[in-house]
């Protein structure tokens, strides 16, 4: 018997010396002292970047945006539901205090008399219970409610900043259409001139039915990408009216695209980009709840102190309910240890620390996608000037070529192939600088975007 009693004495201490299975994952995380290329001119990525580009269409829109995306909604309603999960974290940190109130009445035979005889009874009760936070349990599940509401507030700036980076990205593709369309126009009308007068000097005898039919060909080909074109402006319009929160509509914007000027390169050092981007914060607060709520697992697996009040007080008449003190009151308190249920705790601590080891691994992961992008921002837009920068010089170079070209068709010194093949030329070159134009533009968007933009914690 009483060896009986020492092992049922000895069982917590054997179950409290059960190891976890789960190792805790060591940080790998380096933080580079330089990006790759460093590019531009320093200038700090200020809040409303998009306002940079100085297009009050675009500012008009995106403050729309962030006012009716649906998914900024949706973030910021989040931030609302964790709020309201740390109010009741705090919450279980006070103690549960209940109150009751019962009234009564009886009808009593009395012994001496055998006459009935009426009583009212009213009662009052009050109870409160609390367990001490020894361990530190409850003040853990409040961290851990603390960091997850920081890192909905970052997750609804990251949205933020996402919808601000594609609403200004498709309005700027939006331009870039509008300006692809324009110079197809101005070559459909330097096509039709170039037929009728392929016309006539055949119809004159000039020359052959060829070069009628090559001009006719090579016109048809430029008005048959206006209704491709016109088809992509259309569904560019009804995304970006989607992105803003309105129903498919017609965008008032720029239609001048020259005037719309790459901007100057923020310079930000690795190091201030683990502050600055929305998303690591929220990567980084996900880790630091994780932690917190592995304290919680590992404290459930100890002895808890719960302590317990009550008293109630009765009367008679109901105006001297308060007057008199408690008639039955007790306090006393128990400790509670996990016996059986250790196991099924011990479990949990494994799983908390398997969620913190996640946490951790995805944290390591984002920051490292956050210099990678940045990393190719730079790249993109180093190279996306240079091939700029060569292509308007082509294009001058095909410019001249079809002066050349239709004075000497002209003059009769060379057939209308070489003009054609330098409206070719000139009509391709016009279409990818505009597109080139645009890839800049977006690649500077995006670099804003993977800076963190104007967002600050």
């Amino acid at each position: 018997m009483r060896r009986k009693t020492l092992l049922i004495c000895l069982l917590p201490l054997l179950l409290a010396g059960c190891a976890t299975e789960v190792d805790r994952a060591p940080a790998s995380l380096l933080i580079p002292t330089a990006w790759r290329g460093q590019v531009g001119p320093s200038s700090a990525v200020e809040a409303q970047w998009w306002r940079a580009f100085g297009d009050e269409n675009m500012n008009r829109l995106v403050d729309q945006a962030l006012r009716n995306n649906p998914d900024v909604l949706v973030a910021r309603s989040r931030v609302d539901q964790f709020r309201a999960q740390l109010r009741g974290a705090e919450g279980a940190d006070l103690p549960v205090v209940q109150g009751g109130f019962s009234a009564g009445r009886s009808r009593t035979l009395s012994a001496a008399t055998g006459q009935p005889h009426d009583s009212d009874l009213f009662q009052g009760q009050l109870q409160t219970s609390y367990e001490v936070d020894i361990w530190g349990a409850r003040s853990s599940s409040i961290a851990a409610a603390e960091a997850s509401l920081a890192a909905q507030q970052a997750a609804a700036s990251a949205a933020e900043l996402t919808i601000a980076s594609s609403v200004a990205s498709s309005y700027l593709t939006l331009c870039s259409l509008d300006e692809q369309l324009r110079v197809t126009e101005a070559t459909l009308a330097t096509r039709e001139n170039s037929l009728k007068l392929a016309q006539r000097q055949f119809e004159t005898g000039y020359t052959s039915r060829l070069e009628w039919m090559q001009a006719s060909t090579e016109y048809q080909t430029a008005k048959s990408q206006i209704p491709q074109l016109q088809h992509q402006i259309a569904r560019q319009e009804n995304a970006l009216s989607i992105l803003v929160g309105m129903n498919p509509r017609e965008i008032a914007r720029r239609y001048d695209f020259s005037q719309v000027l790459p901007q100057q390169l923020p310079g930000v050092l690795p190091s201030t980009l683990m502050q600055r981007r929305p998303d690591i914060v929220q990567a980084q607060r996900q880790l630091l709840a994780a932690d917190a709520s592995l304290s919680t697992a590992k404290a459930r697996l100890l002895p808890s102190l719960n302590l317990t009040a009550s008293g109630t007080l009765e009367s008679m008449e109901l105006h001297q309910l308060v007057d008199n003190p408690f008639r039955l009151w007790s306090i006393g308190g128990s400790v509670l240890a996990p016996l059986l249920n250790r196991e099924a705790l011990t479990a949990q601590v494994d799983q908390s620390m398997a969620a913190r080891n996640q946490a951790l691994f995805n944290y390591e992961k984002v920051v490292r996608n956050a210099f990678s992008e940045v990393n190719d921002d730079l790249d993109a837009i180093t190279r996306y000037r240079e091939q700029l920068q060569e292509l308007t010089k082509q294009q001058e170079f095909v410019t001249e070529a079809l002066r050349i070209a239709h004075n000497r068709y002209q003059n009769g010194y060379a057939s209308f192939l070489d003009e054609l093949d330098a409206q070719r030329t000139l009509f391709s070159t016009q279409l990818n600088l505009v597109q080139l134009k645009n890839n800049l533009l977006l690649a500077q968007i995006d670099l804003y975007r993977a800076l963190g933009g104007g967002w600050q914690p």
